[in-house]
């Protein structure tokens, strides 16, 4: 995305910000943080923090720390907020009128807020401060993990709850990200005898339900049922696994973005994955695409289910 000379020259007193939808879960608000801080970037603008509805996920993710926050900015430092329109980042029009926006308040004490839920499809563009910032959080402090660390550690996330009642009343945006569980066992087969592990293979469900509900996963040795575990744990271990088997939430998306591991991960998603060797992707059906499969995972092991 190129900007206007007149545009880099007026932004030394901006900041750019996206507002988290308090009515919505962890993941979509961090889909709206995201976007926020890819934007400040690519209009050339500083970013501002806005909090997450939930002080616990605030102080766990500490994407907040070392940030002047929108609030500071507003009270403190006596910054006129300024609405942009919603735009398509892939619309030049679009974006030529947000630009010019911008440049309209050149040398001016201005922060710039998105409208709310300001779509950016490819989240991955900032993994990095993600990662640093997650990372460099003071709750990392207090982490305590389950895994052991003789093992290699597959997290298997199974959207449920909400999902659940969507299936049932017939909610078309809850329908479209339902899978079954014989999808994620047709997932998790194919990476437990093609997996390259030098260390035993130890899985774990993350999920809401009771264990009965998952029947069909008893059939795999070492597996751990984690049904009762809080969001942020789940979250946590998810981004601290070996390998992360994600479904089509941005509950598992996000530590996805987070982690070093693995992930295998739905093609058919409302956001983008990088084009790397760790992020493998399987079709609707549960299958891989073979080649990455034997690329990546390529050595088969004698784990036995």
């Amino acid at each position: 995305m190129m900007l206007s000379n007149e545009l880099k020259k007026s932004n030394t007193k901006q900041y750019f910000t996206a507002i988290p939808n308090k009515g919505a879960g962890i993941g979509h608000q961090l889909a709206n943080w995201i976007a926020g801080y890819w934007f400040a970037e690519q209009f050339r603008l500083k970013f501002a923090h806005c909090p997450f509805s939930s002080e616990k996920w605030e102080a766990f993710l500490g994407f907040g720390e070392n940030e002047l926050s929108l609030k500071e900015l507003l009270i403190q430092q006596k910054y006129k907020k300024v609405r942009l329109p919603l735009f398509n980042e892939n619309n030049v029009n679009e974006i030529h009128l947000i630009k010019n926006i911008i440049a309209s308040y050149a040398n001016r004490k201005v922060v710039f807020v998105c409208e709310q839920d300001q779509f950016y499809k490819d989240q991955f563009g900032v993994i990095e401060d993600m990662k640093i910032k997650f990372q460099n959080a003071k709750a990392r402090k207090e982490d305590r993990l389950i895994f052991e660390n003789e093992n290699f550690n597959i997290a298997l996330h199974i959207r449920r709850g909400d999902i659940v009642v969507g299936q049932e009343n017939g909610n078309s945006n809850l329908q479209m990200r339902w899978q079954s569980n014989d999808y994620f066992t047709k997932v998790l087969a194919q990476v437990v005898k093609n997996v390259k592990a030098t260390k035993p293979i130890a899985i774990h469900l993350f999920s809401q339900g009771e264990k009965e509900e998952f029947s069909e996963f008893k059939k795999f040795k070492n597996m751990h049922f984690c049904l009762g575990m809080s969001a942020q744990d789940s979250f946590l271990h998810m981004v601290n696994a070996d390998l992360l088997i994600t479904s089509k939430s941005s509950f598992s998306y996000k530590p996805a973005l987070l982690s070093n591991g693995i992930k295998v991960c739905p093609e058919n998603f409302w956001h983008g994955y990088p084009k790397s060797t760790d992020w493998i992707l399987v079709n609707d059906d549960g299958f891989f695409n073979n080649e990455i499969l034997n690329q990546v995972l390529n050595i088969k092991n004698d784990y036995d289910f």
